[in-house]
């Protein structure tokens, strides 16, 4: 699909489940009121919705929460999405807390990828974060995946916790092929409520902690991250910089929530109510065709910049666990 910016969209970012198993203070500190189940899409809905939008042109998904696997038989539903024609990639976005104990599964299923969410290897950080002392099951869960073959990036929010927390997460790029990335912090939900690191202060800071680094312009996936190589180091980093880097002139994505509305840009409340369309629409209507048209419609109407610079104007209130951010 192309949109009225000359953007072509391939990408679908899907959120199975607003739940999730830690509490993360930036995210959901305090916890969520549980949408009921009946509201949440069904796997044969996302299948539905995954074949409609692969038929406009996506060909990456990328499974999100919430947590995607606190969503009883996720597996199953990589096995779905991968059978889809035109659907190219299936990766997943987890905490790690159960990768561990579903990898086996998730790899038989089909799995290309997963990014582990990690913004510390210090135990007592971790568990202030998170709300909860998981980090060794993360780490082990990260060292399974590396052994059973998966293609492994670790996920980094750029919290301002000094400079050996960035050391000890970058070092995990030292002896493994894992890219490391941090993400600027966003001004959605909790995250109004911090003060966002700068990835150009960030940058600076990483070249005087590593010498050498340079630019990678290998390919790494299809997201935003701008990459980046420090000699002797198996992975690279990579800084993902919604704010102080904005990437809207190559954004390539929408986003589906886990109760079937499309979205076309985190910080907009915009888009279309796919699920609606799943549930309501008369008999003897097309419901295959009324949903290719709805993703082609959203999509024209795609902003063409978000405006977490301009807190002001945006009009998102959920939660990122509820967007799928």
């Amino acid at each position: 699909m192309i949109d009225q910016y000359g953007r072509t969209i391939d990408y679908l970012r899907i959120s199975v489940t607003d739940r999730c198993n830690l509490r993360c203070k930036y995210c959901m500190p305090d916890g969520i009121e549980s949408v009921p189940m009946q509201q949440i899409l069904t796997f044969e809905e996302i299948r539905t919705v995954a074949q409609a939008a692969a038929a406009n042109g996506i060909r990456h998904i990328k499974l999100t929460g919430g947590e995607p696997l606190v969503r009883k038989g996720l597996p199953g539903l990589v096995r779905i999405l991968k059978s889809i024609d035109g659907i190219d990639k299936v990766t997943l976005t987890t905490n790690g807390v159960l990768l561990g104990l579903f990898l086996p599964e998730l790899i038989e299923a089909g799995l290309d990828a997963v990014n582990i969410s990690l913004d510390t290897t210090d135990r007592r950080t971790y568990k202030e974060i998170t709300g909860s002392d998981e980090l060794g099951t993360v780490l082990s869960s990260l060292h399974i995946a590396q052994e059973l073959g998966m293609r492994v990036k670790v996920n980094a929010v750029s919290l301002d916790l000094g400079d050996d927390n960035i050391r000890s997460l970058i070092a995990i790029a030292k002896e493994n092929p894992i890219d490391v990335r941090f993400i600027e912090m966003m001004p959605i939900g909790y995250g109004r409520n911090y003060e966002t690191v700068n990835h150009r202060d960030l940058y600076r800071k990483l070249e005087t902690m590593y010498s050498g680094i340079m630019i990678d312009e290998r390919e790494h996936g299809f997201g935003p991250a701008v990459y980046y190589k420090i000699p002797g180091y198996r992975g690279s980093i990579g800084l993902i910089s919604a704010i102080h880097g904005k990437f809207c002139g190559t954004c390539n994505r929408v986003r589906l929530t886990s109760q079937g509305y499309l979205k076309t840009c985190l910080c907009f409340s915009d888009g279309v109510d796919l699920r609606a369309i799943l549930r309501e629409s008369a008999e003897g209507t097309d419901v295959d065709k009324a949903l290719r048209d709805a993703i082609r419609e959203a999509v024209m109407h795609k902003p063409g910049e978000h405006c977490f610079d301009k807190p002001e104007e945006i009009t998102e209130e959920a939660g990122m666990n509820a967007i799928g951010g």
